[in-house]
């Protein structure tokens, strides 16, 4: 583990190869290492706020793939995961893992929104380029934390949900915002407080720290998902929350669980009535 973690540190920093902010994000989907993806992204979003990138691949993108992957973590199917409480210096570090993994795969989900939406409002792109930054300095922070505590990304098994999702929802960007920052990602503003609380308790500030910073973070992430979500409504003429209601039914009811973080989730740009309807759903 000490040699990988040298020769990670030795290696010569990826620079961005992109002309346009369309190939800048398939360069950050592409890259295998989480070395180079976090690299790579931190350049991509350098450039595109120094106003060096832009859209203009004209091209229709690729069908949606697997992104650039390292060789572990092995993929298992979530049930096949161990079940660990963190209160063992190995459940601890498994359980920062399993953040880790979700951050990982965040800055993937980002940046194919970026490349595979063509034509969306300049916002748009910005939103989406930011939340992949964040993304990847939230693994960053993760990474070093799991380091400290005698492991590395990919020194256990994680699952693959987040990018199945946006592999069903690859074919529309109205699928895409509703169901996987509003689903998915939207399940950490739900379950994190209470993370929060108990390592508190257990005297683990470093990594109730961390989670503090992503918490407030990925309301905002959230909240993109729900602008765009509802651009895309108004676009089509769909009232959004039975949009919504519909979406979940077909892609998204077996992933759905309460209970809900209100205070977050209404900042995040969820509505009371929606939050009603998802408290029926999940019950």
């Amino acid at each position: 583990m000490l040699a990988r973690r040298r020769s990670a540190r030795g290696r010569r920093r990826p620079r961005l190869m992109a002309a346009c902010l369309h190939a800048a994000a398939q360069e950050c989907l592409r890259a295998a290492t989480p070395e180079d993806k976090v690299a790579l992204t931190f350049d991509a979003f350098e450039r595109f706020s120094r106003g060096e990138l832009a859209p203009g691949d004209t091209a229709p993108p690729e069908p949606i793939a697997m992104p650039g992957r390292p060789a572990c973590p092995r993929l298992v199917h979530a049930r096949d995961l161990p079940r660990r409480g963190f209160g063992t210096p190995e459940g601890l570090a498994a359980f920062v893992h399993a953040i880790a993994h979700i951050e990982f795969n965040a800055i993937d989900l980002a940046w194919d929104a970026v490349y595979r939406f063509r034509g969306m409002p300049a916002g748009f792109y910005a939103d989406w380029a930011s939340v992949a930054n964040d993304e990847a300095r939230h693994f960053t922070m993760l990474r070093g934390r799991l380091q400290s505590l005698g492991h590395d990304y990919g020194d256990f098994d994680a699952h693959n949900g987040l990018w199945e999702m946006a592999q069903k929802t690859g074919h529309d960007g109205l699928a895409r915002m509703a169901l996987v920052p509003r689903v998915l990602e939207a399940r950490g503003l739900d379950v994190t407080p209470g993370m929060i609380v108990k390592l508190r308790q257990r005297g683990d500030g470093a990594t109730a720290d961390i989670l503090d910073v992503i918490l407030r973070e990925e309301v905002g992430h959230v909240a993109a998902g729900s602008r765009w979500f509802r651009w895309h409504c108004a676009q089509r003429g769909l009232e959004p929350q039975a949009t919504f209601k519909a979406l979940l039914a077909e892609y998204a009811r077996a992933v759905l669980y309460g209970p809900f973080n209100r205070e977050a989730r209404l900042e995040a740009g969820f509505d009371a009535e929606e939050l009603a309807s998802l408290d029926a759903l999940a019950n």
